[in-house]
């Protein structure tokens, strides 16, 4: 099994730029998600039953979070040894522990952003609901 990688290498970009890196996916992935989830509960808005239609999108929207928190660890703690042992088997698959990181976090943002979305659409649409 391969050495973890040295984070003071001078070949990884700095702390600021990676950071922003990870922001930015996973902020993209909420802002996705969020737009989702308010151009949905606008129509249910339209058509009925608008509170359930929040509840419900908020139970989705926290399922697909936890899906990809729970993929985003199992990522981290297995990543390695999935990749030797595809080494050690010769498969060529090209599944690597970043890329599965990488996809968990915007299944996470997503499932934030519908969260959050639900969460703030349910808001705003009671407050002009009950006026």
């Amino acid at each position: 099994m391969s050495a973890p990688p040295d984070p003071t290498d001078a070949a990884s970009p700095p702390v600021l730029e990676r950071a922003a890196t990870r922001l930015r996916l996973v902020g993209t992935a909420a802002l996705a998600g969020a737009l989702a989830v308010a151009v949905w509960l606008v129509a249910r808005l339209v058509v009925g039953d608008f509170s359930a239609s929040v509840e419900t999108t908020f139970a989705v929207g926290s399922l697909a979070f936890g899906f990809g928190l729970l993929g985003w660890s199992g990522a981290v703690a297995l990543g390695r040894g999935i990749e030797s042992m595809q080494a050690h088997l010769d498969t060529g698959a090209g599944w690597t522990e970043a890329d599965a990181r990488r996809a968990m976090a915007r299944v996470l943002g997503f499932g934030l952003g519908v969260m959050l979305g639900a969460t703030a659409v349910g808001s705003v649409a009671s407050v002009f609901v009950a006026a």
